[in-house]
């Protein structure tokens, strides 16, 4: 489990991996709130500080065997929790946010 806080993706996610695994992350496959839009904007915040600085509306993360997804997406719409798959672990190191 990873709490998106401080640090935002870059340096949350890794901290739940092994040193030889990194993350792929799908951006697109939720909506960022607007208010995150606006700060972008308005603070003329490049991407990369968006994502390492604010959640941009996922607050937390579950990293699981991709055999458990379809048992864990069960789980969470039984239990009435919004959820997304949101990328994929990969060999390497870091973040990589599309």
């Amino acid at each position: 489990m990873v709490h998106i806080t401080g640090g935002g993706f870059y340096d949350n996610i890794p901290r739940a991996l092994p040193e030889n695994l990194g993350a792929e992350i799908d951006s697109a496959a939720w909506t960022i709130p607007p208010i995150f839009n606006l700060i972008q904007r308005w603070g003329n915040v490049d991407r990369h500080e968006m994502f390492r600085t604010f959640n941009c509306g996922v607050g937390m993360i579950l990293i699981v065997d991709e055999n458990a997804v379809d048992e864990l997406a069960k789980y969470l719409d039984a239990a009435g929790e919004k959820f997304y798959k949101i990328g994929r672990v990969v060999e390497g190191q870091g973040v990589r946010i599309d």
